[in-house]
């Protein structure tokens, strides 16, 4: 018999014979939607006329949206569409509204004429032109939001089989996105500024389109998993089929739960559901005329299988890990807001002519980032595990990541109770001579933070949350820093309403005590984290060690 030809062997699909597909994807995708959102508010105040705060507001509404949005697109994904489907989808929507956003730089009669202040010959501005810049930013920010987290999702689960080299993929995808976001806020940023908006706007436009070319050049490699429906139906019935039977006596036998339409007595072991959250148990216990003669349940929403009772206190533990990250997350959003009023009020010349763009001392967090996480895999955790004996767990990387959060944070209370010594020698100037290079420290360790503790989420949620809910999984950071933005941007204004802190003048003000709450609070809330973490027990062991080098094999 004949060796079958190379045509006629089946063609390899998953492995890490489809990263470079997602991570151009994933490149790509960056650039496109943090080119145009780093000028954002540059962008409407110049161009549309926009009043500072509505712009303000407007950036941030985009920001919380454009985090928000992957959990929907992760739902989408897990029940309807698959990730492969909702990538190409979300990637051409994306493109839809960069190429509307670069129309409106490009096309005359879709932005405002230039108007002189105290003119009374303006004319007023079409409605036809906010129409089409709004539904541009939006189709922008779905589309962005969509493949976020799905892209991250696709990737891990092409190394379903290799449960040690997700952790690495998680790594680098990280380092990849970072990279992407710098050279978008820098040299796109540049661009737009310097040369013009529709250039800028167009590179957005041509990034998108390689970045779906790539991904769909990929297709014939992907491993891709239908989607199974709603997961959130299981987990629905969990409660209504427990609450049902409250009244029901708990047994102590594995034969009185349900263990499952598809398990075969002989061929499985029968499991008695776990003491945890004891009261769902409720749902798996088997009464009478719940089963049919084949074994099938007669009401789906009265009897649930073991193994469902078991995916819904998986999600109640992870939530409490979960919620650990808000605070962070806020402290974070702080930081950024805050660093760019210190920049404005501090010497911002590297040379005589050339000054620092104020917002673009954010650089420095994405940067010291990406340059951590490159070697990450290859330095830090071989180091780590010579010095320990053991590999790097994803709760202590997140653990280390809180440490180093709040350290930032006292950082930047020191530098600017220096800057404040400065600004008071110096009264009647509003720029301090003290240089930004300052504030340089601080986003570096909130940066290295970063590479610690927002890899380490995801990793951890992917590898604990159930099977069905593996979107929602890699979508969970997301939620994270879009909810910590919207409560970043409540706590400055609780305490501009509260205290004289934060003055119009922050040389008036005591910014260094807003950083003192953030340390005291990030010290509280790594106790908050501590404790979860010593109760929380991991449910594939078989993973946890999953930071190692990948292998050959």
């Amino acid at each position: 018999m004949e060796a079958p030809s190379e045509a006629q062997l089946p063609r390899r699909t998953g492995d890490w014979i489809t990263f470079p597909f997602i991570i151009a994807s994933s490149v790509g995708l960056a650039l496109a939607f943090v080119g145009w959102t780093s000028n954002l508010i540059v962008y409407l105040i110049k161009e549309f006329d926009v009043d500072s705060i509505d712009a303000a507001q407007i950036s941030n509404l985009v920001n919380g949206a454009g985090s928000l949005i992957p959990i929907v697109a992760a739902i989408i994904a897990d029940s309807f569409l698959g990730c492969f489907s909702t990538i190409w989808i979300s990637s051409f929507i994306s493109l839809l509204g960069t190429i509307l956003l670069a129309l409106t730089a490009t096309v005359d009669s879709l932005r405002p004429k230039p108007c002189e202040v105290g003119s009374t010959s303006c004319t007023p501005k079409p409605k036809v032109q906010s129409v089409v810049l709004y539904a541009a930013i939006v189709l922008a920010t779905l589309g962005s939001g969509g493949t976020r987290s799905t892209l991250a999702t696709i990737g891990a689960g092409q190394l379903a089989d290799k449960p040690k080299d997700q952790g690495i993929f998680f790594n680098w995808f990280f380092f990849f996105w970072y990279s992407a976001s710098v050279i978008a806020s820098t040299a796109i940023v540049y661009v737009e500024d310097n040369v013009s908006w529709k250039a800028g706007f167009f590179i957005c436009v041509a990034s998108n389109v390689v970045a779906l070319l790539i991904f769909l050049m990929g297709s014939k490699f992907y491993a891709k998993f239908k989607p199974e429906g709603s997961p959130f139906t299981s987990l629905a019935r969990v409660i209504v089929a427990s609450i049902t039977k409250r009244q029901v006596a708990l047994p102590s036998t594995a034969e009185d739960f349900f263990q499952g339409c598809n398990v075969v007595p002989k061929e499985a072991l029968a499991v008695v559901p776990s003491k945890t959250f004891r009261f769902l148990n409720r749902a798996a216990i088997i009464s009478e005329g719940d089963l049919k003669p084949d074994g099938s349940t007669t009401n789906r929403w009265r009897l649930c299988s073991v193994q469902q009772v078991e995916d819904f206190k998986t999600l109640i533990k992870i939530l409490s890990l979960w919620s650990t990250s808000f605070f962070l997350g806020t402290t974070i959003g702080v930081q950024a807001s805050l660093s760019i009023l210190q920049a404005l009020a501090m010497n911002r010349h590297i040379e005589p002519n050339f000054q620092i763009p104020a917002g673009s001392v954010l650089v420095f967090v994405l940067l010291s980032t990406a340059l951590f996480l490159a070697p990450f895999d290859k330095f830090v955790l071989p180091t780590w595990k010579n010095l320990t004996g053991k590999s790097l767990t994803p709760l202590q990387r997140i653990g280390i990541g809180h440490v180093l959060n709040f350290l930032s944070m006292g950082v930047s209370a020191l530098v600017e109770s220096k800057r404040l010594n400065v600004a008071k020698s110096n009264e009647g100037s509003n720029i301090v001579p003290m240089s930004v290079l300052w504030l340089v420290p601080q986003l570096v360790i909130v940066g290295i933070a970063e590479a610690f503790h927002y890899p380490g989420q995801v990793s951890l949620y992917y590898q604990e949350f159930p099977i069905t809910l593996k979107n929602m999984a890699t979508a969970m950071i997301s939620v994270l820093v879009g909810i910590a933005f919207y409560f970043a941007t409540a706590l400055i204004d609780v305490v501009r309403k509260t205290s004289k802190w934060l003055p119009g003048n922050i040389n008036d003000g005591r910014l260094d005590n807003v950083y003192w709450i953030l340390v005291v609070g990030g010290v509280v809330n790594f106790g908050y984290y501590v404790t979860c973490a010593w109760y929380y027990k991991y449910q594939n062991l078989n993973e946890v060690d999953h930071n190692e080098i990948p292998s050959d094999e």
